[in-house]
């Protein structure tokens, strides 16, 4: 009974009405309006977990961020480098 009462109400509205914070008109809007931009700057979307986002401000200080972590593995990657000597050799311990 009491779905019966809800489903009544709802059809007797208006389908066609809208509520007064979804109108927009469309007659200024800009098809397209950032996609120069994002081609310009190649933008990627990235989503950060709430406990990383906190601890950055803004887009730059992720990217700073993320800059010194990859010269940081850059540096230690030269240096823990295998040599390239033969392979059979062992030095032993």
């Amino acid at each position: 009974m009491r779905g019966k009462n809800m489903k009544s109400k709802i059809s007797s509205q208006n389908v066609n009405e809208l509520r007064p914070e979804y109108n927009f008109d469309y007659s200024k809007a800009v098809r397209g309006k950032y996609y120069r931009r994002l081609l310009e700057e190649g933008s990627n979307v990235i989503v950060l977990d709430p406990e990383i986002a906190k601890a950055f401000q803004d887009s730059a200080s992720v990217n700073e961020a993320l800059r010194s972590l990859l010269e940081i593995a850059r540096s230690t990657k030269r240096l823990t480098k295998r040599s390239t000597g033969s392979p059979g050799k062992r030095v032993p311990r």
